[in-house]
């Protein structure tokens, strides 16, 4: 083992584990060729066309290796890629540019736009291969420079992933066994990253300022409670990684009731994806679902899925929770998930635009089918179905919402609280609907102003701030005065911190809602303290100026995180 160099990168701990491995940097996007682009004068048409075969055949050959070895989606992804690497019609466009004089280059990237906008304009199966087509332009265009192809690095040993930051279609053969640790420069604490590195159960750090300079087959110790990467890792983290691998093993189980030490019950329910993301929960020992996202059943999709095909996909995440509460979220389409049918691509700001709820303002009709279908899927099921709206701003939402809930039966209404309007006026929300459900996430960014995937805005974009937990504080008060115990639950990513998960039922929070892999770090944590103890650090947080004091402060009085490694 090197001796520690004293070089050490800080950014945000999203994800807890402590770690050693070599650093694989992520390969650079490939960048566009210059428009018009020509053929050097020294290359014929006929050389440059024999180097784009060569080229495509190459990359399909690696793409077809690489499924061998993967699973389930990742290899549906790559055998899908492979075949479109060599399409006839694709390089057959390619050539005929090169022959008009294009660089190999430019053609490629020129006949596959023309391609992917065929496919994407036929709708359904084929529109879906149009990003199949995008990949393999930047593939083959990387081959014919001579570059690293995009994507996750090959490697015939486990690494620590360093990246600027990853993309959704990168982490499609992402692999935990190789991949030991994730670690990005940019990117927040919900980003994409963030919420796979977590679900996962991934050590990761986001925002790391400097550490793509890292070059490949350094040896780094990363702390991804911490938020901590040292170069060189000397006797102490040494011995810090293997606590972690000896105590790792015992996080990974949850005996399925969540309470603090005097018996306070505190459910810790899961989020869910969908039917495979809610039998992996029910297997974890979930209590439930605290946010089944229905999006799955929409995206990448030109219209709107019919009734039957939505009933099928809900019963399935209901039927692995029978007798337990499951609470399912309306459509929450917009901002960076865009619909073709639902939503507006051309809005100045989507974030503050016509998402969630407020679709059904632009598009009526989507959401009572929606609903609907969830009634059906509830009429077959042994779960206790809630459902909940996303964005909602003001009571009279919340009202309208729940007069749609009651006319397609469903007895449960809730609302989500991630404006801060909805916080503010909890209490008047609250007497429309049953439940609410604070969407940590989505609360935080919009409270501090600080769109939650950049990394310079890191340090704002965190449910420590104190202004989050003031809103917080509001909304389970609103709650309280109702005097009918109306229940406020959190489904953002807040609840997988088990420091804050103590906090947040400190203040009054019922159930929490997280990644499977976080229920046992969390129960666990939650069973060391007594409900006062969680008060009183909760009344911590809330007097500490910043959110890095608040989080210091309430972390110094559980001893239990660091024993742990959390």
């Amino acid at each position: 083992m090197q001796t520690f160099t004293g070089i050490e990168y800080t950014g945000v701990g999203v994800s807890p584990g402590r770690i050693i491995g070599s650093v694989r940097q992520m390969p650079h996007p490939v960048s566009e060729p210059p428009v018009g682009e020509r053929l050097a004068a020294d290359v014929t048409a006929e050389d440059a066309s024999a180097a784009l075969r060569t080229a495509s055949k190459a990359v399909q050959a690696s793409l077809t290796a690489r499924s061998v070895g993967a699973q389930g989606a990742g290899r549906e992804v790559l055998e899908a890629t492979a075949l479109m690497a060599s399409d006839p019609m694709l390089i057959k466009a390619a050539v005929k540019l090169i022959t008009a004089g294009s660089s190999p280059e430019r053609a490629i990237w020129d006949a596959a736009a023309s391609v992917a906008e065929m496919l994407h304009n036929l709708g359904g199966y084929m529109a879906e291969r149009a990003t199949d087509v995008l990949d393999v332009r930047s593939r083959i265009v990387a081959e014919l420079r001579g570059v690293p192809a995009p994507g996750i690095p090959l490697s015939d040993t486990p690494f620590i992933l360093v990246a600027e930051d990853l993309a959704p279609a990168d982490t499609a053969t992402l692999d935990p066994a190789n991949v030991i640790a994730l670690v990005t420069s940019s990117g927040g604490p919900q980003s994409h990253t963030a919420i796979i590195a977590r679900a996962l159960g991934l050590p990761a750090v986001v925002a790391a300022v400097g550490v793509t300079a890292v070059t490949d087959g350094t040896l780094v110790y990363v702390d991804g409670a911490a938020g901590t990467i040292a170069v060189g890792p000397g006797a102490d983290e040494v011995a810090a990684a293997k606590a972690w691998a000896a105590t790792a093993a015992a996080l990974t189980v949850f005996d399925g009731n969540g309470r603090t030490s005097d018996g306070h019950l505190v459910p810790l329910l899961s989020n869910v994806g969908g039917a495979a993301d809610a039998v992996k929960a029910a297997a974890a020992g979930a209590q439930g679902v605290g946010l089944l996202r229905t999006e799955f059943c929409f995206l990448d999709r030109d219209t709107e899925p019919t009734i039957d095909e939505q009933v099928a996909a809900y019963r399935g995440v209901f039927d692995a929770f029978p007798g337990m509460k499951v609470v399912l979220r309306t459509l929450d389409a917009g901002a960076d998930k865009p619909l073709p049918f639902l939503t507006d691509a051309s809005e100045p700001n989507p974030a503050l635009g016509v998402r969630g709820y407020r679709t059904d303002f632009t598009s009526p009709g989507v959401l009572e089918r929606q609903l609907q279908a969830v009634a059906q899927a509830a009429e077959g099921s042994d779960a206790d179905v809630w459902v909940m709206a996303p964005m909602i701003s003001t009571a009279d939402e919340a009202g309208d919402f729940a007069a749609l809930c009651a006319a397609a039966g469903l007895k449960t209404p809730g609302v989500m609280v991630e404006v801060p309007s909805a916080a503010l006026t909890s209490e008047a929300i609250l007497k429309r609907v049953d439940f609410v459900s604070l969407g940590t996430n989505d609360l935080t960014q919009y409270a501090m102003a600080a769109d939650r995937q950049l990394g310079p805005l890191a340090a704002l974009n965190t449910p420590w701030q104190p202004a989050v937990l003031q809103l917080v504080r509001l909304t389970v008060a609103g709650a309280l005065a109702e005097g009918h115990g109306k229940p406020v639950g959190v489904c953002g990513e807040a609840a997988a911190d088990p420091a804050l998960a103590v906090v947040l039922v400190g203040l009054g929070v019922a159930t929490l809602s997280m990644t499977a892999r976080a229920l046992s770090a969390v129960g666990t944590v939650l069973a060391s303290v007594t409900l006062a103890e969680a008060q009183k650090l909760a009344a911590v947080a809330l007097a500490a100026p910043n959110a890095n004091e608040a989080r210091a402060s309430v972390r110094a009085h559980l001893p239990i995180l660091e024993e742990l490694g959390l």
